[in-house]
């Protein structure tokens, strides 16, 4: 059998390789007229089809059903494979508008390479061979690895597709964009890992002894201090004078590191912190007077930076005072925090429109609504639906988590959530665990994750 699966499993990856030979050039130096000519029913069909691999398959049968071995993991996951190669042989073959050499077309032959990995790696682990060896525990974890990049590797890549079809970040314009669409899907991500901790826990998350401020704190932290606000507080200024925009970057990258330094000191020891909430609040009162060269610019930043106060004074809310109500008569006080209140989906569903509102602030792209004739409602309002349906998305697939595959049928639906209990024991009475209800300092998180089967059935 193994002989015969040494034959075979080259041409598996045949596809992956004649990839570059079906692709067309791209040019640096294209007409007018060619860059302006209406979009062909091809590049139509190119967009739609990976938008729906990118975008619902690989996320659904790549991570989700991986992760919790479905069995329609296998299947869903070829289909993905054939389908994205259809549709990049589409994006090679359209006529109507040209583009010029761009950071998608790169990005679309550079992502063959994981899927590849990914394709040899699950053909491996299906053979069954190297049982109980070393190197079959590393392809494992490798295979998981590269399932669950799929939905960023997506979420990039789509960005990089829209910004080629609109023609945007070129030139002068770079610096805004990467700063925007950077911090734009910081801020999402933010949202949608506070999403993961509110429902399913930390189980993933080494240490899950600390609170997730703790956490917080230290993302706050590193991230400004390694990244844009680095940048900002360091690079960002060039030459002799200083503009109010300078000056405002700048202080905001010193903001960051120096309170996300507040609140690791003061979340230490499973302690609550209301300090990654207060920064994310002075961070949106910031934006909101951060006064732009248009009247809709200045309008749609205003309105980030109410959402991200918003998003701030909401978690602030939650961490103060979000278990201090009473538990009702005859409800068991630590049964009664595991259940998820309404008011804890604000915070993440906030950070997921001001980061969405952030990506859709570049002067590129207010430029063009003002040029349609859009005003800035109606622009917020499309904003705020994509919100909405990021959000559904991201519950629909922790719910498919937590619900299909091993996970069906749990008897209990509560694990992984918020648990306070008193000094930390598990044991505590319901008195000494209403007490740390009303001091709502110290907790402890469980995890409906349980611990990584070694094969894959």
């Amino acid at each position: 059998m193994l002989l015969n699966t040494q034959r075979w499993l080259p041409l598996t990856l045949l596809p992956f390789l004649l990839l570059p030979v079906l692709a067309h050039e791209h040019h640096d130096t294209i007409s007018d007229e060619d860059l302006n000519k209406p979009i062909d029913s091809i590049l139509y069909m190119h967009m739609g089809l990976q938008a729906l691999v990118w975008g619902v398959i690989f996320p659904v049968a790549g991570m989700v059903f991986g992760i919790v071995r479905h069995r329609l993991h296998v299947p869903l996951q070829i289909l993905g494979f054939v389908l994205t190669i259809g549709g990049y042989i589409l994006g090679h073959s359209h006529g109507g508008r040209a583009f010029p050499a761009s950071i998608h077309g790169r990005t679309a032959s550079l992502l063959y390479f994981p899927i590849a990995l990914q394709f040899g790696l699950g053909v491996y682990l299906k053979l069954h061979i190297h049982e109980g060896t070393y190197f079959r525990k590393i392809a494992v974890k490798a295979h998981g690895i590269v399932g669950a990049s799929y939905p960023i590797l997506g979420w990039v890549q789509m960005l990089f597709g829209a910004l080629t079809l609109g023609g945007y970040c070129h030139g002068g314009h770079l610096g805004q964009c990467l700063a925007h669409y950077i911090m734009g899907s910081s801020f999402i991500g933010y949202g949608v890992l506070m999403t993961l901790i509110l429902v399913v826990g930390r189980g993933w998350v080494p240490g899950s002894s600390y609170s997730p401020e703790w956490w917080d704190s230290w993302v706050i932290t590193l991230w400004k201090f390694s990244s844009i606000r680095a940048v900002n507080t360091f690079t960002e200024h060039r030459g002799a004078h200083w503009s109010h925009k300078d000056m405002q970057h700048t202080s905001l990258g010193v903001l960051w590191w120096a309170g996300g330094i507040l609140g690791i000191w003061t979340s230490r020891k499973r302690q609550r912190s209301v300090v990654p909430a207060i920064i994310v609040m002075i961070t949106g009162w910031a934006m909101s007077a951060h006064t732009q060269a248009t009247e809709t610019s200045t309008k749609i930043h205003t309105t980030f930076g109410v959402t991200l106060m918003s998003a701030g004074l909401v978690r602030l809310i939650e961490v103060g005072f979000g278990f201090v109500f009473p538990p009702s008569e005859g409800e068991d006080t630590l049964d009664r925090t595991s259940t998820i209140r309404p008011f804890q989906h604000l915070p993440p569903f906030l950070l997921v429109a001001a980061g969405l509102l952030f990506m859709s602030a570049t002067d590129e792209e207010l430029e063009f609504i003002d040029k349609v004739g859009m005003d800035h409602v109606t622009y917020t309002l499309i904003m705020f639906s994509w919100a909405f349906f990021i959000y559904f998305y991201v519950n629909v697939l922790v719910y498919l988590y937590t619900n299909t595959g091993r996970n069906a049928g749990s008897e209990k639906p509560s694990e992984g959530y918020y648990k306070l209990v008193a000094n930390g024991s598990r044991h505590a009475s319901d008195e000494a665990g209403r007490d740390s209800l009303h001091d709502g300092t110290i907790f402890e998180m469980s995890t409906v994750v349980d611990d990584d089967a070694e094969e894959i059935k």
